[in-house]
């Protein structure tokens, strides 16, 4: 089976109308004959932004800004992965990534659970840590895994997803640039997908300081779209045969040996 999936690398808005950048893009995707469309990480809520408007911009899972994006969804017929700056009553916010398919619905939520601590960036200082994989869900295109950004750098993430059934993993980023951030960014998409034989998708902001170049590739590390550093609107045209065709030939999951690992 072919299918399309649309990678919006945005910036924030300059007037924080998100919804409308949501609206715009969505469209956009949808006219492009796309059957979903992943937005980054960072995408409610600047994470650059201040302490203390961070915090008070926060909504619950149900909140005007998951419902409004939700909306949008149904009213293109459209699925869209998004991220939002979740609530959390007992603590700081988490970082949330969110999917809903194309009649509305929510299918499904993840939190992210590796916090970026680096010698510049203290996300934990702004956000809470989840302790809960992603379990993939079943779309028109195959199973769906999700993580965020950092959690791109731990394997054991997409390789749980690939255990249970993942056909498609997506990562929703804000990349920090840096020396070398962008190659370790394109280099570990490719491995998560070859590793573990299935699509990947990175989204990334485009923003000053980060990296955008989102990527797609394919289970046999064959690049489908990539961005520059700008903002942007790729389309990644996926064919499920791929899967079949590179986990036949290569078959790494029969050859696994967990009772060494």
């Amino acid at each position: 089976m072919k299918y399309r999936i649309a990678i919006a690398q945005t910036c924030h808005p300059e007037d924080g109308d998100v919804v409308a950048l949501v609206e715009r893009y969505t469209a956009e995707a949808r006219a492009m004959k796309a059957e979903m469309v992943v937005f980054p990480e960072s995408l409610m809520s600047r994470y650059e932004a201040e302490l203390g408007d961070f915090l008070a911009q926060s909504q619950p899972l149900d909140g005007p800004f998951t419902q409004a994006v939700d909306a949008i969804a149904a009213k293109h017929g459209i699925w869209i992965v998004y991220t939002m700056n979740e609530l959390n009553p007992d603590s700081k916010p988490f970082n949330t990534a969110i999917v809903t398919d194309d009649k509305g619905v929510r299918r499904g939520f993840y939190r992210k659970v590796h916090l970026f601590d680096s010698a510049t960036t203290h996300e934990s200082e702004r956000m809470s840590a989840s302790d809960e994989l992603f379990e993939p869900i079943d779309t028109p295109f195959g199973k769906l895994g999700m993580a965020i950004c950092y959690d791109l750098r731990f394997p054991e993430v997409s390789r749980a997803a690939a255990l249970a059934g993942c056909d498609i993993m997506v990562y929703p980023a804000a990349w920090v640039d840096g020396p070398g951030k962008a190659l370790q960014w394109q280099m570990l998409l490719s491995a998560r997908a070859i590793e573990n034989e299935m699509f990947v998708i990175g989204a990334c902001r485009a923003d000053d300081g980060y990296v955008g170049q989102s990527l797609a590739v394919g289970p046999d590390g064959v690049v489908h779209a990539r961005g520059g550093e700008d903002e942007a609107l790729l389309v990644a045209r996926f064919d499920t045969a791929d899967l079949d065709r590179v986990r036949t030939s290569i078959p790494v999951f029969d050859h696994r040996r967990p009772e060494l690992y």
